[in-house]
């Protein structure tokens, strides 16, 4: 399989308040397989890491922002380059990071200095072959392992705000998929009266009696207030909206 061969030298390379700018990414993939679905997003999240020759610890894909792309081309180039993966790449970065280059980690000044913007990148294909693959050896990780074996600080700091983007993410969609109660359907026989088993009787309750008893069926089922308003105002519809309609003359 052929691929575009990695760049290489810093002839293209942008800078800002003398500080090297940098792109990267946190790739990350969601388990589908967990057996409990009520588990936190984070639980189910795997992060992609990768490693150099000679080292036991590992890195986040990242490299040089060049003055002929975008931030987030940078991010996904680096992601394919070093790590042979393609993906979904938030818009919003996770944050920005200031630290030094591997060569000048000693320095007891920003001589060497970077400046990093990392990403979330969701991957949704692995290649077989890529650019640095002879250099760079990649890895799945659970988040406890990533951050065990981080080599840098900066990075840690980066997955500890990727886990907490994830974990808000999870409990919005979370949100949205709340379960609705389902509503009785309409009584054939509102207007008539209704037989009991004892052969007796009886008028058929009011829509108000309707409207208290499935009121209070639900504040039984301990409903969050806004779930209290959807049901109220489906209740409200279906037992008065028929005569709205006939007051304005939709018969």
């Amino acid at each position: 399989m052929s691929f575009l061969p990695a760049r290489k030298g810093r002839h293209r390379q942008r800078y800002q308040d003398h500080l090297r700018l940098v792109a990267g990414c946190i790739p990350y993939r969601l388990q589908k397989d967990v057996e409990d679905r009520n588990s936190s997003v984070t639980s189910r999240i795997n992060v992609l890491m990768i490693s150099t020759p000679n080292r036991d610890d590992l890195v986040f894909p990242k490299g040089g922002w060049e003055n002929d792309e975008t931030v987030h081309e940078a991010a996904c180039r680096e992601a394919l380059e070093e790590a042979g993966v393609k993906g979904i790449l938030d818009e919003d970065p996770l944050g920005v990071w200031e630290f030094r280059s591997k060569s000048r980690q000693n320095c007891c000044n920003m001589e060497g200095g970077c400046r990093g913007y990392m990403f979330a990148l969701e991957v949704t294909e692995e290649l077989d072959s890529w650019a640095e693959q002879t250099s760079y050896k990649r890895k799945w990780l659970s988040p406890e392992e990533a951050y065990k074996f981080c080599r840098y600080d900066w990075m840690r700091d980066a997955l500890q705000v990727f886990l907490s983007a994830i974990e808000e993410r999870g409990s919005r969609r979370a949100e949205k998929l709340v379960e609705l109660p389902m509503f009785p359907a309409a009584d054939s026989m509102a207007e008539h009266q209704m037989l009991t088993s004892a052969g007796c009787s009886e008028k058929p309750p009011t829509k108000e009696s309707k409207l208290l008893t499935l009121l209070q069926r639900n504040l039984n089922n301990k409903l969050t207030p806004s779930q209290l308003f959807i049901v109220s105002a489906g209740v409200l519809f279906y037992l008065f909206g028929h005569d709205f309609a006939y007051s304005l003359g939709v018969k």
